[in-house]
């Protein structure tokens, strides 16, 4: 029998070392493998980091970031420190990549070399039936699908899942994220976890949104392929607004009527990735968040009830996928929050974790699924149990 286990602790004590005390205090008697600290933006990471360090056993690995909210089976919480302490059958290896903004693709490369000579294997040589990776960037650098590349340029086929550590002063552009590896905390990085099991594992995303069968098409970006200067051969902007019946002022993300309520998605197979812009700026253009390719078609998706949706996909579709299943980490897009806020909806959705198998994850600036940069969108990596 193969299995991974997971327990949590939080607390919203503010000095460090309080803190750690009190989290590993909480987990009695277990000895994890791998703990996972996810600590609101506004407290000491570095502090925290060698707090909660020096307090585990030698052996246990240590990762972790800063968050806009962090999430457990007791639902969505703002300002606190939430410890996942991960054992049972798996061996994990972590690598930290640097100085993102310069070069991405070599700290993403970087960064999943070192998890695999942690787990004594060469990149090309990782078995995508047996490991999976976990990828945390500083979400506020907006380097993901750079990063991805280089991730995944000896192992293409690795399965990978994670999301962007945050801030919450999300439009201020000089608040940045951390990202932590064992001792060591940095803003402007990376970090890549690879997990080899024999457990059940899959990794999954839940979003709210149905496909309309509506499409349009950017025509024409800007020179950072993150704005949409043409849609449909008409200035962006208004052309979104007359799709959705809206004005321009209504479009911006957190709005009721807006990107929130009809965002766009790329169609990959059966999968609707949702890529939804985020708002429309003085000149007519509409930014997004994610790299933009000129002749792209998107398809326009509309909200569905964000929690019954949620619970739908812990309680239904997460244990068709993974059998008995026992843990997860959790991913879970800011603009989720910031979406159910607009529709009066944060209640139910910060309950419908109460669903999911024992979780510790974090509110996230964009999300990573099976190498593609998302958001509005929960992935997770869920382990389970296999009677065999």
């Amino acid at each position: 029998m193969s299995q991974v286990n997971l327990k949590s602790a939080r607390t919203t004590e503010r000095d460090p070392e309080k803190a750690a005390e009190i989290l590993c205090n909480e987990l009695g008697s277990t000895k994890p493998k791998l703990v996972t600290l996810f600590a609101s933006s506004d407290r000491d990471t570095l502090a925290l980091n060698r707090a909660v360090r020096a307090r585990l056993p030698k052996e246990t690995r240590l990762l972790g970031a800063s968050t806009a909210g962090e999430v457990d089976n007791n639902g969505i919480h703002i300002g606190g420190v939430l410890l996942g302490a991960l054992s049972g059958d798996f061996e994990v290896g972590l690598g930290l990549g640097k100085n993102l903004s310069d070069d991405a693709i070599t700290a993403g490369a970087q960064a999943l070399a070192k998890a695999a000579e942690d787990l004594g294997v060469k990149p090309q040589d990782l078995d995508p039936r047996q490991h999976v990776g976990v990828v945390i960037d500083d979400g506020t650098r907006y380097k993901k699908e750079e990063l991805l590349l280089g991730v995944l340029d000896k192992c293409p086929a690795l399965t990978l899942v994670g999301g962007g550590a945050a801030n919450l002063d999300f439009g201020n552009p000089e608040a940045h994220a951390m990202v932590h590896v064992d001792g060591e905390a940095e803003t402007d990085a990376a970090l890549v976890a690879l997990f080899k099991t024999s457990a059940p594992w899959a990794a999954m995303r839940s979003h709210c949104y149905v496909p309309t069968g509506q499409t349009l098409r950017i025509t024409k970006t800007d020179e950072t392929s993150t704005r949409a200067l043409e849609i449909d051969g008409q200035p962006a902007a208004q052309r979104y607004a007359s799709l959705l019946g809206v004005g321009v002022d209504d479009l911006e993300f957190g709005k009721p009527n807006g990107f929130t309520q009809r965002p766009t998605a790329l169609k990959v197979g059966r999968e609707h990735f949702i890529r939804a812009p985020w708002k429309a700026l003085p000149d007519g253009s509409v930014m997004f968040a994610n790299l933009l390719d000129e002749g792209v078609e998107l398809e326009i998706m509309q909200y569905t009830d964000i929690g019954e949706a949620t619970k739908r996909f812990f309680a239904e579709e997460l244990p068709k996928r993974v059998s008995n299943p026992t843990a997860a980490l959790l991913f879970h897009c800011s603009g989720r929050a910031w979406a159910a806020q607009s529709m009066n909806a944060f209640g139910g959705l910060s309950e419908s974790f109460t669903a999911a198998p024992p979780a510790a994850g974090f509110n996230v600036a964009f999300e990573i699924y099976c190498g593609f940069q998302i958001n509005t969108t929960l992935t997770v990596l869920a382990f389970g149990r296999n009677d065999a």
